[in-house]
């Protein structure tokens, strides 16, 4: 269908008639019994399984396309689906069928003095559109993480991972038909058109919050033009500072990681800070790790004197997110110059401190206000399922409402219920 939208009227229809088929879906996904989510997920992981070679080969013509255009290789990798990966999306379904069911879950309860049982109950957020970019994967982990939670959902991938997210879509919708759900609890939009996307962002009739999940000037462009409430994920300008008291050689094994693991993805460390005081023994080593494993150093004027193969870092440096096998060290003074550096450029994603000293690692995880701290281990636990949530549909980084992973619980709001015997107000 790709291509046969073409006119502004035909969109505005087309999205209509989706919201429309959206709330309906949303109503009965809210009181739909968990064995039948469950169904749904199960049936839905079992249909990715079977269908690996059709969902490879829809990937393999995203990915010739994508060279034709002459993406990065960071955005290569997030466009990639191999064996490995097909199987990471069935493997989360899984899990976020075997999690607990959010709706209806009782977050607080209490008796007043007049009689009246008071509870807070968690509920389904109602229709959640998801506007994402090159992770075709994201169409596995925001549908079922959806469907979990009770809520339907729109979908719009990317024009470069059209053909991929559709394999998958399908996968979803089998699930769907299996469990006898209505197909309308997981929609995607079926044009690469952005006039879709436009037109998401103002359908306050239908859709009640907006996640967007892709690079710096997609999600400046929900935040700006939304009439949806939105889940906010910024970039992921990650920092790993190595504290006086570090182990070098867990030091050295954690940046390496941080960084290299998979350099596109938004838990990448893209800064690296070291204390002047052990700059010159813990950083040759780490360094030559990192160039090694074919990363490029910028470093200030300290860490150049301690390599040849460094480049001279630029201002812009602190304050670029590469999710690329590029990465900025700096030495600094001490743990209150590392926490001034990352208030002054982080994003406020994820930060991690390596230190033997845990009263210096509560100072830094106290003192600084990102979604995700973390002490002595690799920022590329900044993921939903590294954190037992099965998956994630992004880190939110806003202050309201979701922050950090943002997996099933998050995906609910909730409503009071008040029960009483008659009682009047005075």
């Amino acid at each position: 269908m790709d291509g046969a939208i073409d006119k502004d009227g035909d969109i505005v229809a087309m999205m209509d008639e989706m919201g429309k088929k959206a709330r309906a879906a949303a109503r009965l996904l809210a009181k739909t019994q968990t064995m039948v989510k469950n169904a749904v997920l199960m049936a839905a992981a079992e249909s990715i399984g079977s269908h690996g070679q059709a969902i490879k080969a829809a990937n393999a013509k995203d990915m010739a396309a994508a060279r034709e255009k002459k993406l990065s290789p960071a955005l290569l990798d997030r466009l990639e689906l191999t064996d490995s990966r097909i199987a990471a999306m069935a493997k989360g379904l899984v899990e976020i069928a075997s999690l607990p069911d959010p709706v209806g879950a009782v977050m607080d309860e209490w008796n007043r003095p007049n009689g009246l049982e008071i509870q807070r109950v968690r509920t389904p957020l109602g229709v959640i559109g998801i506007i994402y970019e090159s992770r075709p994967n994201v169409t596995a982990d925001a549908g079922g993480l959806c469907l979990k939670a009770g809520n339907a959902c729109i979908l719009r991938g990317g024009s470069e991972s059209f053909h991929s997210s559709r394999a998958i879509f399908e996968c979803l919708q089998e699930g769907l038909r299996a469990a006898r759900l209505p197909e309308a609890c997981i929609q995607m939009v079926p044009t690469t058109d952005r006039a879709a996307v436009g037109e998401m962002l103002t359908m306050t009739k239908y859709i009640d919050v907006i996640i967007p999940r892709g690079g710096q000037s997609l999600v400046e462009r929900v935040v700006k033009e939304s009439r949806v409430p939105t889940f906010q994920h910024l970039s992921g300008l990650c920092h790993t500072y190595i504290h006086s008291d570090a182990d070098p050689a867990k030091a050295r094994r954690i940046v390496l990681n941080a960084k290299m693991r998979r350099t596109g993805v938004c838990g990448a460390t893209e800064t690296l800070l070291v204390d002047e005081a052990i700059a010159e023994k813990i950083l040759p080593p780490i360094m030559d790790d990192l160039i090694k494993a074919g990363c490029e150093i910028r470093g200030d004027a300290v860490v150049q004197k301690l390599n040849a193969r460094v480049k001279p870092a630029e201002a812009a440096d602190w304050d670029t997110e590469y999710l690329d096998a590029i990465i900025a060290v700096k030495v600094v003074r001490d743990l209150e110059a590392a926490m001034a550096h990352i208030v002054a450029h982080g994003s406020e994603h994820t930060e991690a401190i390596i230190t033997e000293d845990t009263v210096a690692a509560e100072r830094f995880m106290a003192g600084l206000d990102s979604a995700i701290v973390i002490h002595n281990a690799s920022t590329q636990f900044a993921d939903g399922g590294e954190f037992g949530m099965g998956a994630e549909i992004g880190i939110a980084t806003g202050k309201l409402h979701a922050r950090g992973p943002v997996g099933v619980e998050q995906l609910t709001t909730f409503k009071y219920k008040v029960r009483g015997d008659g009682q009047i107000r005075p």
